[in-house]
């Protein structure tokens, strides 16, 4: 059985509001040293555009 619809637009507000907090981390290391969190925001990126 698939997601409704609410479901589909609650996971994606989750998701936009986590790349929004990561994006915040990912300022105070524009060196990128942190290559996990760096990571972490391509993957969601990802999952957002499907």
């Amino acid at each position: 059985m698939g997601m409704s619809k609410q479901d589909m637009a609650h996971k994606k507000s989750s998701l936009k509001n986590k790349l929004a907090e990561l994006e915040k981390q990912a300022m105070d290391d524009p060196l990128k040293k942190n290559r996990k969190l760096h990571e972490e925001i391509a993957e969601l990126k990802k999952k957002l555009a499907d």
